[in-house]
């Protein structure tokens, strides 16, 4: 039996290689930057901040806080480097309890709805 025979309409998902014809690609448009936390650290490169981290399955290093300068960020982690021994650091975001900055946060006006 034909499974997309069995149900009227347009079935939610066929392998095709052609876009479907009702759908104008010129007209969509996403945004260019949204409220992530890798795009605000980007907004915030150079700043000095403390980044506090709970890793679960340890005893041992269980909550931390790491401090130093923003370098970059990514989808899934964020690199520090610490000016005063050297040190650079790559953090994961999975661990990422909050990010403290010791000066203004840098917020794109993009981030809000409807602007």
């Amino acid at each position: 039996m034909n499974y997309y025979n069995q149900y009227s309409g347009q079935p939610l998902y066929v392998k095709s290689t052609t876009p479907p014809q009702n759908t104008n690609y010129q007209q969509m448009q996403l945004p260019a930057e949204q409220s992530y936390i890798e795009n605000i650290l980007r907004l915030n490169k150079g700043k000095k901040v403390r980044i506090h981290q709970t890793f679960p399955d340890s005893n041992e290093w269980r909550d931390l806080e790491f401090t130093g300068i923003i370098e970059q960020s990514g989808r899934d982690h964020i690199i520090l480097s610490d000016p005063s021994n050297g040190v650079w650091q790559m953090l994961l975001m999975i661990y990422v309890d909050y990010i403290s900055f010791d000066e203004p946060i840098n917020y794109s006006s993009e981030f809000y709805p409807n602007n």
